[in-house]
């Protein structure tokens, strides 16, 4: 269970565009770090220490599942990506991007590379004036004060203007959904995206529980003696995980994702039963799906069959080795007629027959920024 702590970061910039290079790195904070929370208004400083160009200066709350030695790494790495080399460094100098740890929860951090809370934070109010704007109330873990009233007691007489900038806060997947279901035909990689996902954001997964259907091997053998059996213990099966797992909430968990939508039984049924048997079928089907809860996103992976193929057979699964690209065609026009007449589901199509989300961060960095958008 990964936990989730607070941590209040300083950021600033004298280089450049000052403006965009806090923006940047905000979102990169949230992209490599955690769920921002708060960002604070932007300060004009003078430089601290050194003569240089005035810095803008900002606070933010995050929360992250990071632990500090690897925020620190994580910092680092967005700082150099921004441009700063701090292995390059003597002393002060300008900066593209500069970000330091504030604060993390109520620990107290003292070690070489690290040492928290900041030990000049209370010197320099381009710190404590952003800080106390976002935590006030938040209690310095040596001080045993208030930010606000250890910021009364700063003696920094150095003059800090409060800009007319606001910089955009990167809104996290947990504010956006409550429940995400991906979707795709066999081999489509749903369940590697759902799973990646749910790490990635601290989400509840639920995972369809294919492997442990003793119908399905004797299906691939025999589809017209076991197909009915087949999907009748699917539908049972997802219907009755689906209403567990999202009827229970759990407090550690941002949101749930899932690797399948009830649909999908119905989708699969189409294809393998005969027209009595679909008949039945659907009967139970409609009764069952109106109980279920829609997610706020239903995400299809599209694959072309080629893809499709090649992935299950990487996969090894025996009983899926036989499976013909007309079948798994079947499939595909199977959902586009479902996401085409089903107009009370907030649908994204993602192509991904081209992408290796698993291995390529840069294709799933454009997955995740394409749900992040989604309407």
């Amino acid at each position: 269970m990964q936990i989730v702590r607070t941590t209040y970061l300083s950021l600033g910039s004298n280089l450049g565009n000052k403006a965009e290079n806090l923006q940047l790195a905000v979102n990169l904070v949230a992209e490599k770090i955690g769920n921002v929370v708060k960002i604070s208004s932007v300060y004009k400083t003078a430089a601290w220490g050194f003569n240089s160009d005035e810095f803008y200066n900002i606070c933010i709350q995050v929360a992250t599942g990071l632990n500090p030695e690897n925020l620190l790494i994580a910092i680092q790495k967005i700082e150099l990506e921004l441009g700063r080399n701090r292995k390059t460094e003597a002393g002060y100098q300008a900066r593209t991007i500069d970000i330091d740890v504030l604060l993390f929860d109520t620990e107290i951090i003292i070690s070489q590379e690290l040492m928290v809370p900041h030990k000049e934070m209370l010197k320099r109010k381009f710190v404590m004036v952003p800080l106390s704007e976002i935590a006030p109330n938040f209690i310095h873990p040596i001080e045993k004060q208030r930010i606000q009233v250890c910021l009364s007691n700063c003696d920094d007489e150095s003059a800090i203007e409060k800009l007319d900038l606001k910089l955009t806060r990167p809104i996290c997947l947990s504010e956006k959904y409550n429940y995400i279901a991906i979707e795709g035909n066999i081999g489509a990689g749903k369940t590697t995206l759902a799973t990646k996902i749910a790490e990635d954001f601290n989400a509840k997964i639920v995972l369809e529980r294919f492997a442990d259907n003793p119908f399905l091997p004797k299906f691939y053998e025999d589809n017209e003696r076991y197909a009915f059996p087949l999907e009748m213990s699917f539908l049972a099966d997802r219907y009755q995980q689906l209403s567990d797992d999202l009827a229970q909430f759990d407090l550690f968990k941002n949101f749930i994702v899932s690797d399948y939508y009830i649909f999908k039984s119905l989708i699969f049924a189409q294809v393998t039963l005969q027209k009595e048997e679909y008949f039945l079928y659907r009967k139970m089907f409609d009764i069952m799906y109106k109980e279920i809860s829609k997610p706020d996103l239903y995400i299809y992976l599209y694959q072309n069959t080629p893809r499709l193929i090649e992935n299950i057979k990487k996969r090894g699964r025996d009983y899926e080795q036989n499976i013909a690209p007309e079948y798994l065609d079947k499939i595909h026009k199977g959902y586009a007629t479902f996401i085409n007449t089903e107009e009370n589901l907030n649908t994204l199509i993602i192509d991904v027959s081209d992408k290796d989300f698993l291995a390529n961060p840069t294709d799933y960095k454009e997955i995740i920024d394409l749900i992040k958008t989604a309407n």
